[in-house]
């Protein structure tokens, strides 16, 4: 394990911290394998319930390393092809390992999650802004388009027009307007992001890891699939969480606490 990522677990919270803030924590390729991995195993923990992703420094996120884009510029441009395709792949799967991963995923995001580092936020299932957050799909700026899946989760937060406004122009959204167009879900204290953040994850510590494994595997795919589809996905998960020890020690709790009173 290097210094790119910190790692804290704290009863049932991980925290993970990109660890680059010279570089604003933009993503390189080791960066990446790094935070990928470790979601593996993070997500093999049974006691953790939550994972936290934030930045070290001033920056949650800066996005793509820069400078691989420029020495880019002097590959040639089949080699830049296949490489880029190579690459992408890597991305999309570390966006889709933290889409998919089954503990509460929640983003506090302390600075700029800009570009690749809008969508690592965006495939969290919840963000926490600092007040000084920003967040910006900013590919457009460098002429290139949105990647990683940003425009599958981005418009299932701010809905089409928004999306649309965000990807086109690559303005800034501040952590107030963030709050206002549901890009953001928390807007934590000044000074308070992981305290906050924390708090806000306590609130899932104590349900079922399996029952909301199994919720979020469903409502991850709520937009795609028809009533029947997700009734039937309901019904299979419901089959499953019958027999799960989480429901035995509920059912039995409950019964327990009447016939107490």
């Amino acid at each position: 394990m290097s210094d790119l990522l910190l790692i804290e677990i704290e009863g049932a919270i991980a925290t993970l911290t990109l660890n680059r803030p010279a570089e604003r924590n933009a993503i390189s390729d080791a960066l990446r394998e790094e935070l990928r991995s470790t979601l593996d195993e993070v997500s093999l923990t049974p006691d953790v319930r939550v994972v936290i992703l934030t930045g070290a420094g001033k920056s949650f996120c800066a996005g793509g390393d820069v400078k691989g884009m420029q020495r880019r510029l002097s590959e040639s441009a089949g080699q830049v092809a296949i490489e880029g395709w190579r690459r992408q792949q890597r991305i999309g799967t570390l966006a889709a390992t933290l889409h998919s991963l089954d503990q509460v995923t929640i983003a506090a995001v302390n600075g700029h999650a800009v570009g690749l580092g809008l969508t690592l936020a965006l495939a969290c299932d919840f963000i926490v802004a600092a007040p000084q957050a920003k967040f910006a799909a900013s590919f457009i700026n460098r002429a290139l388009v949105p990647d990683g899946g940003a425009m599958y989760y981005l418009p299932r937060r701010v809905g089409h027009q928004r999306t649309k406004d965000l990807i086109f122009s690559g303005r800034f959204v501040d952590a107030e307007e963030a709050l206002a167009i549901g890009l953001a879900d928390v807007l934590a204290g000044e000074g308070t992001l992981l305290e906050d953040a924390r708090a806000y994850a306590e609130r899932f510590t104590s349900q079922a890891r399996g029952a909301i494994m199994l919720m979020k595997s469903i409502v991850n795919r709520s937009f795609e699939l028809s009533l029947e589809s997700i009734s039937a996905l309901e019904s299979e998960a419901q089959a499953i969480s019958y027999i799960s020890d989480d429901h035995r020690a509920s059912v039995e709790a409950f019964f327990a606490t009447r016939q107490s009173t």
